[in-house]
């Protein structure tokens, strides 16, 4: 019972950090950066630089906490009906949000490879702003949305395996297999 206590625990906190996370820069810090004038670069640079060690331990913890919940769990995904589909979902939205997180990042080293890049927020180019970093700015306004959004997909999916966990549930799914 522990280690399923503490699986769950690394699967929702790691989780938690990464939409929460993710999500404020979008929102905040991002904009935020075009406060600084001609240190917009540099602020959303030096921003995102400190997350990422945070999110890397956060989707750490996610991942490690999913495994051992599909470990402890392994018996309902094989005989409760619908278990087994909604874990193939998560885990599809989770490869998805892994895939985005990391071209994301890659993005971002190549708009931190110029200490104070032309911006005029965190993911928006002045005309002055070096191609190749320009377009890795525009491609990072887009998908600054789209981590919040499967994550979160992935926090709503979640509480619905909760849901499928109640003893109700679980009687009900064993018995229509």
């Amino acid at each position: 019972m522990a280690r399923n206590t503490l699986s769950r625990a690394l699967h929702d906190l790691g989780l938690s950090a990464w939409f929460g996370g993710t999500l404020a820069n979008a929102v905040a810090l991002n904009a935020a950066a075009a406060d600084a004038g001609g240190d917009a670069g540099r602020v959303a640079n030096t921003g995102w630089n400190r997350w990422t060690p945070v999110n890397a331990l956060a989707i750490g913890a996610h991942l490690v906490g999913s495994v051992g919940q599909l470990i402890g769990n392994r018996g309902r995904v094989a005989q409760q009906e619908g278990v087994a589909g909604m874990s193939a979902v998560k885990t599809l939205l989770t490869a998805a949000a892994l895939g985005v997180t990391a071209y994301s990042r890659s993005l971002g080293q190549i708009v931190n490879s110029q200490d104070n890049p032309s911006a005029k927020s965190g993911t928006k180019p002045t005309k002055r702003t070096k191609a190749e970093i320009a377009h890795a700015q525009q491609q990072l306004d887009s998908l600054q949305w789209v981590i919040p959004a499967l994550t979160g997909a992935l926090v709503a999916v979640s509480s619905y395996a909760g849901e499928q966990q109640r003893p109700g549930e679980v009687a009900k799914g064993v018995a229509r297999r």
